[in-house]
């Protein structure tokens, strides 16, 4: 293997680019324990192992052998099976990073030289087009994700060479994307994909290869999207070609495609300068935040074509949130936040890296949501991405999705200017920068999200004056910041800067506002109208049905207009680890049940509960852990009666 790239993480521009910040590429950064820490090993342990072996077991690397004349047999669909190998391997390229691991890197180096075996002599690369459209490659772009699975392996093989020095999948990959340039700048091959993916990968190719006819064809595929040449899969809405990117106002159709597309677009801003392209993304940002984002950070609400509903179409029963989208959402935001440096952006990325993403992974690392429900019946159905998590599915994105994002999480902690260190989320971790005036680094020790003190202790500084930027979150309204026992004067929903020649063993302490607060959604949202939800720090909290006393059904449950909220103490609960309950005293019960149609001319006054009931909510990430009953986040209030 060749010397390990210095450009460390996903989402590394180049010393050009038009960013206001830059990733800790090269730094020393690592995960040291708590919630994230835990799950980057079960991730390690648990899931990528899964994932080996259902990529074996659901036929995805079978595609791959027959396409390089090693076995008969026909394709086995959906199209885009290489993708999710793929990600996997991206997955193992940052695991390989934090140290190594034999048997992932026999399934990477066997599965690369698979890869080689079915490639092309010209570079092309597709199980699914060598087999099923073997002469009429990027013919079928609608529906085919020819160059949605190659974007997938382009970020593969730049995890590879980052994370630990491998160069042969970037050989595949490189020889791959000349093919794709060849076709579509020097052939002028007109198509475009239905699925927005290859703009991040070429981009990231480009980055790390230097070569400018990546960057040339990601810019000619945002700015061929909008003028009906993809087909009608689902009408132009829903593949991003019904109008030309910034000319659109929100995001409309297909929520993954949408989102990765908002990600390819500020990746070509960022390296080929063009304003009206980051123009566009914060217009689009602001409104999918303010009318189509769930109060988990999930987007996407329908079940009908995995789509963006209307502004305030948010149910909480139906919500789709698939967690793909979740991913791609915080791939959004983390390059907006590096274009702008603004703190709304780390604010989205920490509430869906907390609720709609953490939802999708068992305690166990073992099973996963497609789509993340905000309420559950008890008499839901089950069923392949409904009210349950799997531990695979026929459609496979959303696992190995999750897994390269956890593999890569730490690279979403901090970001850098030439005089500042800036933390973004907390946890606990290892975090050092290499600035103008020398290397600033801290530790950062915490039990947040469970708990709101956070302290980072300096490790290394340089001689002279440096910043450390600490992200106050919009929800702490009363934070406290001390530096060395002395206070300062943080504010929500901004970074809290301090500039001073740091020395060894400073200690800046932050304890943010824990106190559980009840929100309510906005009046628009049909489906939540007359409700409240329950929110403590970071986490969105949830009632589910084990937890309550006998006789309190939380799916009649209310609330009243001034529901005493308390906080129990620290306790495990079975399969779950370490929570904090929340305890809110109940209202009311709506105790009976309608004959005939559920509806009256007059208002069914609620009963009241026996005195001093109250309900036990859990953190919402932790749900589905312990069995399949009733669950939900939005309890009706009397005011809403």
């Amino acid at each position: 293997m060749s010397t390990q790239s210095t450009n460390f993480g996903p989402c590394v521009p180049t010393t050009s680019a038009r960013t206001r910040q830059r990733p800790l590429a090269g730094a020393d950064l690592a995960l040291m324990g708590g919630l994230w820490g835990d799950w980057q090993r079960r991730n390690r342990s648990a899931s990528l192992r899964i994932a080996m072996e259902r990529l074996e077991l659901a036929g995805n690397l079978d595609n791959l052998r027959i396409a390089a004349g090693e076995r008969e047999g026909k394709f086995i669909d959906p199209v885009f099976m290489d993708s999710d190998v793929y990600k996997v391997l991206e997955a193992i390229g940052w695991e390989l990073a934090h140290g190594p691991d034999a048997e992932l890197e026999a399934f990477f180096a066997q599965t690369v030289a698979l890869l080689g075996r079915a490639q092309e002599p010209s570079g092309y690369l597709n199980s699914w087009g060598q087999l099923i459209a073997p002469t009429q490659h990027f013919e079928k772009m609608t529906f085919s994700h020819e160059l949605y699975c190659a974007g997938h392996l382009f970020q593969a093989a730049v995890a590879a060479r980052r994370g630990f020095g491998d160069e042969t999948l970037l050989a595949v990959a490189t020889k791959v994307a000349d093919h794709i340039v060849d076709v579509f700048l020097t052939g002028g091959h007109r198509g475009i994909d239905g699925h927005p993916e290859v703009e991040t990968g070429l981009v990231e190719l480009y980055r790390e290869t230097g070569r400018p006819a990546y960057l040339d064809l990601a810019r000619h595929f945002i700015d061929g999207r909008g003028h009906g040449s993809i087909g009608h899969h689902g009408g132009l809405s829903y593949i991003q070609d019904h109008l030309p990117y910034r000319d659109t106002e929100t995001l409309v159709g297909h929520a993954v495609r949408a989102l990765y597309l908002e990600a390819g677009a500020m990746d070509v801003y960022a390296e080929a300068g063009d304003r009206t392209l980051l123009d566009a993304s914060i217009r689009h940002w602001d409104d999918v935040v303010a009318t189509k984002t769930s109060i988990s950070g999930g987007q996407g609400s329908r079940y009908a074509w995995e789509a963006f509903g209307d502004r305030y179409e948010l149910p909480p029963d139906r919500s789709y949130n698939e967690t793909c989208a979740a991913i791609a959402s915080i791939h959004w935001s983390w390059r907006l936040l590096l274009a702008t440096g603004e703190a709304r952006y780390a604010d989205l990325i920490e509430r869906t890296l907390h609720n709609a993403f953490a939802a999708s992974t068992s305690h166990d690392g073992g099973e996963f949501f497609y789509a993340n429900l905000l309420q559950r019946r008890a008499d839901h159905l089950d069923g392949e991405s409904l009210g349950r998590r799997s531990r695979w599915f026929s459609c496979a994105c959303c696992p190995p999705n999750i897994m390269r994002l956890i593999a890569s999480l730490e690279h979403y902690l901090a970001t850098r200017t030439d005089t500042a260190l800036i933390i973004h989320q907390y946890m606990p971790a290892r975090i050092g920068a290499d600035l103008a005036a020398g290397p600033l680094a801290v530790t950062m020790a915490t039990d947040y999200p469970f708990d709101g003190r956070v302290t980072l202790t300096v490790t290394a500084a340089p001689v002279t004056a440096a910043t450390l930027g600490l992200r106050i979150p919009a929800w702490s309204r009363a934070t406290t910041a001390t530096l060395n026992g002395a206070a300062l004067a943080p504010r929500p929903g901004a970074y809290l800067e301090i500039e001073r020649i740091w020395a060894m063993g400073d200690t800046v302490t932050l304890i943010f506002d824990m106190a559980p607060r009840l929100v309510y959604p906005h009046a628009r949202i049909d489906a939540l109208r007359g409700t409240a939800a329950l929110e403590r720090g970071p986490l969105v909290y949830c009632f589910e049905q084990t937890d309550q006393a006998a006789g309190l059904d939380i799916e009649t449950v209310m609330l009243g207009d001034t529901a005493p909220i308390t906080v129990g103490a620290p306790q495990t609960l079975p399969q779950l680890g370490h929570t904090v309950p929340l305890r809110v005293a109940v209202a009311a019960l709506i105790q009976t049940r309608p004959s005939g149609l559920p509806f009256s001319p007059t208002p069914t006054p609620p009963h009241k509960a026996p005195t001093g009931q109250t309900a036990t909510a859990v953190p919402y990430f932790q749900w589905d852990n312990r069995d399949d009953g009733p669950m939900r986040i939005f309890l009706p209030t009397l005011r809403g009666v």
